[in-house]
């Protein structure tokens, strides 16, 4: 039997600690003036900074119960909570992606070691291929309920259906189309093999959070083009913004003038249609890039990696 097969004792105070950190990414992410994206001060029509606020909050119980509950009802019970407080989609790629991260962190030995990172990367690999029939039903309520943007149709395991395959199953079939998705059916890369390392650098060598979180974002979308754009503007349209980042990481980014430069003229592109060129996708992998960070011990600086 492996670790994932039973439900690993936790202490209060570190399933806490988790669910924290969870919050924290989340709140860290929004409140960093990435390109194309809600922060204070910048909003879109529909939806404000106080909205990613409350959605943050809103999280903790779903979140609190993951390390015992199925991931299907724990991401359902999260965006219940959150459409309770607000009335737009702001959490649902991040719902998707924390709920196994966090019940794989409850899973792991206490942080600390060298290797937590990528025990916690075997521990979700783990969790994933134990997803059910239920988890997938519950995640489509769930999306159903958050109404993303340009979803489309499915020719197999449609979310406006019930479906008959397991959560992982239904998620690779999504998986070129969908960065979320693509997560689940990779054992969770990016976000381990581009966004973690891009944090961790980041604040390993001096830089504000925000800054980090900034340098984090344009790193995935300069790495990947963004599918919430795909699905909305095109694939055209996301590989062009994808480039347009490349070009502002090749200036500097956050750590030069004419990085910061290019980095304004990238957002006021991105704000031209209104949300239409958002990089959503992108946000809530910087998100769940911020958790793993957070939770194997990063909230008090480099002395601690």
């Amino acid at each position: 039997m492996s670790r994932s097969e039973a439900t690993r004792p936790v202490s209060v105070t570190r399933l806490a600690d988790i669910v924290l950190a969870a919050q924290l990414a989340c709140l860290l992410e929004a409140s960093a003036p990435k390109p194309g994206n809600v922060s204070p001060g910048r909003r879109f029509g529909d939806m404000g900074y106080e909205d990613f606020l409350v959605s943050a909050l809103a999280l903790a119980d779903a979140l609190r119960h993951a390390h015992e509950s199925p991931i299907g009802a724990t991401v359902r019970r999260a965006i219940d909570a959150t459409a309770r407080w607000t009335r737009v989609n702001t959490n649902l790629g991040i719902v998707l992606l924390l709920t196994p991260l966090v019940r794989a962190a409850a899973r792991c030995p206490e942080p600390g070691e060298p290797a937590y990172d990528s025990a916690l990367r075997a521990e979700v690999k783990a969790v994933l291929a134990q997803t059910t029939v239920d988890d997938a039903r519950e995640v489509y309520v769930a999306i159903r309920k958050a109404g993303p943007g340009g979803l489309g149709r499915a020719e197999e395991q449609d979310v406006a259906h019930e479906p008959d395959a397991s959560l992982l199953e239904v998620m690779a079939l999504a998986a070129d189309r969908d960065d979320i998705a693509r997560e689940y059916a990779t054992g969770f890369a990016t976000t381990f093999d581009v966004g973690v390392p891009a944090v961790v650098a980041a604040r390993h060598e001096g830089l504000s959070w925000d800054d980090a979180v900034v340098e984090t974002f344009l790193t995935v979308l300069a790495a990947r083009p963004d599918t919430h754009i795909a699905r909305r503007a095109g694939g055209s349209a996301a590989q062009q913004v994808s480039a347009q980042a490349r070009d502002v990481v090749t200036a500097g980014g956050v750590r030069t003038a004419a990085g910061r430069r290019r980095l304004e003229e990238l957002d006021g592109v991105l704000r031209e249609q209104g949300s239409l060129l958002n990089p959503g996708t992108t946000a809530d992998l910087t998100a769940a890039a911020l958790f793993v960070m957070l939770a194997s011990g990063g909230w008090s600086g480099p002395a601690t990696r």
